[in-house]
């Protein structure tokens, strides 16, 4: 795989990737030294863009190349006319490499963080009277939770209330997946180098690194081919070219026909914004199957989407029949039981691209192998769109981080899984997952996960394939929340996307 300029800017780096990417940096003939003192510059810029004139920084150095980044960054503060105060956390006769090269060019005064467990005892006074701590201890590469008086450090500076910028990672966060590690400091900014981690984009990773700036310290985007990395932030930028765009000689019915199969009368809200949600996100036509009971609510409802009656399970087969129905989503409001199980495996059984969200996904979590093994067989594909609640009901065994947990659950399902959230996490069965970062937080209302599965197979319908599509279903999702604003609710969120849509056709050049 070879990533483009444009679509390499959404690759994330585990700290493994980071290193090989430095690793290829280095062997392609530029000095380690030189990535270090372009990233202990940037950190210098974003620090004395945080302060006045003459401010008072402390900086807290590690053991390695986090710690050589803090050196460079005192000696361009002093330089600059700041007062620096920095502080190691190990004796200096243990740094080698490049870090060592960096502390002997500092040409600043230190004296040590900590004595023994416990922090050094001048070291509260010194922070009453700083006006930023920089965190250059252990950024993106720590691996195990921290102890002794790297701890009490961490929470000595998260008590003082003195603003942090953290080089590379928060000290305490792991890289990787964004959990703490035992405590982890609370940054006001973060900067980090050629491309962001997945424990930067991670709850609660995102909440501590504050604002994130990635400085280029030299690495080019041609090192990405090599490390062929699959973890991405879910960014138009990833998915752009799969997008479907009309064509002038184009019609309605090569636009795609989506069904929602929708529930009782009691329940028809929940079909009735998917449906409206696949019709604004560009399918062509969209079909509502409802119950005969709930006929005349629907039909007291829709305009542009179609109404079908859909008589039990016998009738999806009937009208599935006609080819031109090319994406199912099943489960919004259908209601539980036996024969909703039987209706989404006739559903897979006709391989059509399908959206297993909501009901279906309670419902299929007592017996999920065999609708699993239906996936498999087909050859469209399928997207499961849990919640937390509903991904513990589904994949019951599975443990660790966001970000694993998905993509086990992808490979498992041969579907593609939005693990839904704050960080909705989108895993494919190949590997590849993205990272969403884009949903406000009053998108957390009743029947807006209706909309996004909407979104879902309106897009499903273009013959946008599944990964793909879950990426821009979420990402459309998020930002057409963003354009409804504080006090939405879900009916807000269709009419929010053609604006949302009208701008990615601006960025894509398309009239």
């Amino acid at each position: 795989m070879t990533f483009d300029p444009g679509f390499s800017d959404a690759v994330l780096l585990t700290p493994q990737e980071m290193g090989r990417a430095d690793r290829l940096t280095i062997d392609g003939g530029v000095p380690g030294i030189d990535l270090m003192e372009r990233a202990g510059q940037a950190v210098a810029r974003v620090a004395a863009d945080l302060v006045s004139d003459c401010a008072n920084i402390l900086i807290l150095c590690g053991p390695g190349n986090n710690g050589g980044d803090g050196f460079i960054a005192a000696r361009c503060l002093k330089a600059a006319g700041h007062s620096v105060d920095v502080r190691l956390l190990k004796d200096p006769k243990s740094l080698k490499g490049d870090a060592l090269i960096a502390f002997e060019r500092m040409d600043v005064e230190y004296s040590f963080a900590c004595e023994g467990d416990q922090v050094a005892g001048d070291l509260p006074e010194v922070l009453t009277s700083a006006d930023l701590v920089i965190d250059a201890l252990f950024g993106a590469g720590l691996d195990r939770p921290l102890a002794g008086g790297a701890l009490t450090l961490v929470q000595v500076i998260n008590h003082s209330g003195v603003s942090v910028v953290a080089v590379d990672l928060p000290s305490g966060l792991s890289g990787a997946n964004g959990e703490i590690l035992g405590e982890a400091i609370s940054s006001r900014a973060t900067v980090t180098f050629f491309r962001e981690k997945p424990g930067h984009l991670l709850y609660p990773g995102r909440h501590l690194c504050g604002d994130i700036t990635v400085a280029d310290i030299g690495i080019k985007s041609d090192v990405l081919d090599p490390i062929a990395p699959k973890t991405f932030k879910n960014d138009p930028d990833l998915w752009l070219g799969e997008r479907a765009v009309p064509t002038a000689e184009g019609h309605k019915y090569n636009r795609g026909h989506a069904l929602v199969l929708g529930g009782p009368m009691s329940a028809t809200g929940a079909a009735r914004l998917s449906a409206e949600a696949a019709l604004r996100a560009g399918a062509g036509l969209v079909t509502l199957g409802s119950p005969p009971d709930a006929m005349m609510v629907n039909a007291c409802h829709l305009t542009a989407v179609m109404l079908k009656k859909v008589a039990g399970v016998e009738a999806i087969s009937d009208i599935l029949a006609d080819q031109r129905l090319n994406a199912v989503l099943i489960g919004p409001g259908y209601g539980l039981g036996t024969r909703t199980y039987e209706a989404i495996s006739t559903v897979l059984d006709h391989s059509r691209a399908a959206v297993l969200d909501a009901d279906a996904l309670t419902c299929i979590a007592e017996e999920p192998d065999g609708i699993f093994e239906l996936i498999k067989k087909g050859k469209a594909p399928v997207l499961l769109t849990p919640h937390e609640g509903e991904f513990g009901r589904l994949f019951p065994d599975l443990e660790g981080s966001k970000l694993d947990r998905a993509r086990r659950a992808a490979e498992r399902s041969c579907a593609t899984v939005i693990l839904k959230g704050a960080d909705t996490v989108i895993a494919s069965p190949d590997g590849r997952a993205a990272i969403n970062t884009n949903a406000p937080r009053w998108l957390a209302t009743a029947g807006s996960g209706d909309v996004l599965a909407g979104i879902a197979v309106g897009l499903l319908a273009q013959h946008v394939p599944g990964f793909e599509a879950a990426c821009q279903a979420v990402w459309l999702h998020g930002e057409a929340g963003k354009f409804a604003g504080p006090g939405l609710i879900a009916e807000d969120l269709s009419p929010a996307l053609k604006r949302v849509i009208a701008a990615l056709v601006d960025k894509q050049g398309h009239v």
